[in-house]
């Protein structure tokens, strides 16, 4: 954990970017605890309700691109406390909704409002301190976010309660306001240009000279694997319903996933700057097509599903730090805006459609469906990340 120690204000970051990201990711989870009472209220049906998550990530998908411009030339601190400020009148939108228009509507600014302020710009104002150091500060910060819906799907139970999920929005409009935005107007530090950003143009030729197509590689990468892991854990449940577990058994091995996806962040963490987010990715890519095989030859066997559980939950977990640190491998700070702003496009759609296209695979076909597509993404994953380790640049090490 060298890291922590060769930068006092990396640390600073870490906490500024710890309470606003799960802040972020955490009030937007609300559907997931009041779906219900937003279906009853708004007069939609429940997977109408949940398509509001779906609007989101086109949202913050397609405004990624438009951002990367900001990011590098006002950095991320700017870019996130204007993004901000606009997701507060998001939530009072939702709070205002009394239909589909103005539902949708809200979900729209959020998502504007998400692709400032979540993980893309993270993992950006970490680079402008880090650079390629910036591995382990992402994964330890990805260990604290993975806690968002543990932390706020029972506050969100809590203030529905008794504020209504109405009340909730605002609090949260609320929250954004005097709780995140102070954290990145004062406590966050302006952006520290990389050291070479005055020197002369030889300094910076490194970055073109990667090809399109690795950076097409790396793309293919992390949307092939966000649509894997963003549509199996949304129908894990379904998922293994329709293997033949009781309800009590499904919801019993989906609710270990999120422990072991962290458990398996942390192991990536502790193992310090000694591998890089590819050896991650193809290690941890690895894993999901022998889960996603056992699963489908297994018939439902209670061993089976518990090994999928452990194998599928500790492979994504890993995989999702890889999918963030991966251009940090082949971009340097200047350039690693611009390739996570191009990345957010593909992977928020990606992570958009994986749900309710696996959701149709499994109606139609049932599990092996889904499963056998998800196994042909997975296996591509890998593939493509052979490919991207044999053009992994030769550079000596960043002295901190």
């Amino acid at each position: 954990m060298h890291f922590l120690k060769s930068d006092g204000r990396l640390i600073g970051v870490l906490l500024v970017l710890a309470i606003t990201q799960l802040v972020g990711w955490g009030t937007i989870g609300l559907p997931a605890i009041v779906g219900r009472d937003l279906a009853a209220d708004l007069g939609m049906s429940l997977p109408a309700v949940f398509a509001g998550t779906s609007v989101l990530y086109v949202s913050m998908g397609l405004c990624g691109p438009l951002l990367a411009k900001s990011f590098a030339r006002h950095g991320a601190r700017t870019v996130m406390m204007i993004g901000t400020i606009v997701t507060a009148p998001g939530f009072v939108l939702l709070s205002l909704a009394r239909g589909p228009v103005l539902y949708f509507a809200a979900w729209i600014v959020l998502g504007i409002a998400g692709s400032a302020t979540l993980s893309t710009g993270a993992y950006i104002m970490l680079n402008e301190i880090a650079g390629r150091q910036a591995k382990n500060a992402i994964g330890a910060l990805m260990l604290v976010t993975g806690l968002s819906s543990s932390i706020f799907w029972p506050t969100t139970s809590f203030l529905s309660g008794h504020l209504g999920w109405r009340g909730t929005c605002l609090v949260y409009a609320a929250m954004m306001l005097l709780v995140s935005f102070p954290l990145y107007a004062f406590c966050a530090p302006r952006r520290k240009i990389a050291k070479d950003v005055g020197a002369a143009p030889a300094k910076r030729s490194p970055p073109p000279a990667i090809a399109r197509s690795t950076f097409g590689l790396v793309v293919a990468a992390i949307t092939l694997n966000a649509f894997v892991n963003f549509g199996i854990g949304a129908i894990l449940i379904e998922l293994l319903r329709a293997e033949g577990l009781a309800p009590a058994q499904a919801l019993l091995f989906g609710s270990m996933l999120g422990v072991i996806q962290v458990s398996a962040r942390g192991l990536d963490f502790l193992g310090g700057g000694r591998w890089d987010g590819i050896t991650t990715g193809l290690v941890a890519g690895s894993a999901l097509p022998v889960a996603m095989l056992l699963l489908m030859t297994s018939e439902g066997a209670t061993w089976a599903v518990a090994v999928f559980i452990l194998l599928y939950g500790a492979g994504s977990g890993a995989m999702a730090v890889a999918r963030a640190t991966i251009p940090l491998v082949f971009y340097d700070q200047a350039e690693f805006a611009k390739a996570m702003s191009m990345i957010a496009l593909p992977l928020n759609l990606a992570s958009a459609i994986s749900p309710p296209l696996l959701v149709g695979l499994l109606t139609a076909f049932g599990s092996r469906g889904a499963l056998g597509l998800t196994l042909v993404f997975s296996c591509a994953t890998v593939l493509i990340l052979m490919l991207l380790a044999r053009r992994r640049p030769r550079m000596p090490a960043v002295a901190t």
